[in-house]
């Protein structure tokens, strides 16, 4: 009789709740692109789609945990199988998170617009800035599913220029509330707007340290990029 944790129905299981992770990840994908549409439309019909999409999320957050408490309690996973699982979990929470960045996004834009100076505002970098961090949770999930480790390096040195764009954009919005302050408000709304997208790179981020733990079995989250190159090898 062939050993549980390999036999075919655990592999199915594993197949199973990975491809929900997978389907969560699209759900997330969309709530970012329709945040995008509000931020470069200034639209409010947008933002609230971004909205009404949360609900999904969380209750894929929560099938997904039930999932895998049930394998694990079931299966008393080992080694690689039960990195996998954990890393499921992990990835699980940071699309959550990436879910509510989202949405706070829209909710960013719906401040501004209701201020009434959306044109004026200085929103292109972020634009910009957000394709960067949609582009890279693609580029993440599209590493888990095929658990790649040299696209997991990649990705997490992109996350780099994410932080560039952000730490640029902070710095040109200072000047912009300096020389105009009745726009101090809605520069703040973007301000925190800028955050939401710079958290997005950082989830992405996340999911590829997850990833060369599954496949290497070494935890890299805060460790050096030479640590990172010698765990490589």
């Amino acid at each position: 009789m062939p050993d549980k944790h390999l036999s075919s129905q655990f592999d199915s299981e594993l197949t199973s709740v990975s491809a929900k992770v997978l389907e969560l990840g699209g759900l997330v994908e969309s709530q970012i692109r329709q945040a995008i549409v509000a931020l470069s439309q200034f639209s409010m019909e947008a933002a609230d789609h971004v909205t009404d999409e949360e609900h999904r999320v969380n209750a894929m957050e929560i099938e997904i945990d039930h999932e895998l408490s049930s394998i694990i309690a079931r299966r008393q996973p080992t080694a690689r199988d039960l990195r996998l699982l954990i890393a499921i979990s992990k990835t699980t929470a940071n699309l959550e998170r990436v879910g509510d960045e989202a949405e706070k996004m829209a909710r960013m834009v719906r401040s501004i617009i209701q201020s009434g100076a959306p044109r004026s505002l200085p929103s292109l970098e972020l634009r910009v800035a957000a394709d960067l961090a949609s582009a890279l949770l693609n580029k993440a999930l599209d590493a888990f599913a095929r658990l790649d480790v040299a696209a997991a390096v990649s990705i997490m040195k992109e996350d780099d220029l994410i932080d560039q764009e952000f730490d640029g954009f902070v710095r040109k919005l200072i000047t912009y509330m300096m020389e105009d302050p009745r726009m101090i408000s809605p520069s703040l709304d973007l301000l925190f707007l800028a955050k939401a997208i710079e958290r997005i790179g950082d989830h992405a981020k996340n999911i590829a340290e997850f990833i060369i733990y599954v496949v290497k079995g070494e935890d890299v989250r805060h460790t050096t990029r030479d640590r990172l190159e010698s765990v490589l090898k």
